[in-house]
């Protein structure tokens, strides 16, 4: 079984994706995007509870 190599073009745009996304938005989005990151964060977190409690 041959490895593939992968594309190193699309390997460096593949970490600066989200980064650079987010720089060229708005300050509100960020904030509505980061907002709706936090809320399913915190709601992830409360169904991962232990049955116990």
């Amino acid at each position: 079984m041959k490895k593939q190599k992968k594309n190193a073009a699309a390997v460096a745009l593949g970490r600066k994706g989200g980064r650079n996304s987010r720089a060229n938005l708005p300050a509100e989005k960020r904030t509505a995007l980061a907002k709706k990151a936090a809320v399913a964060r915190w709601s992830a977190k409360k169904k991962a509870a232990p049955k116990g409690e």
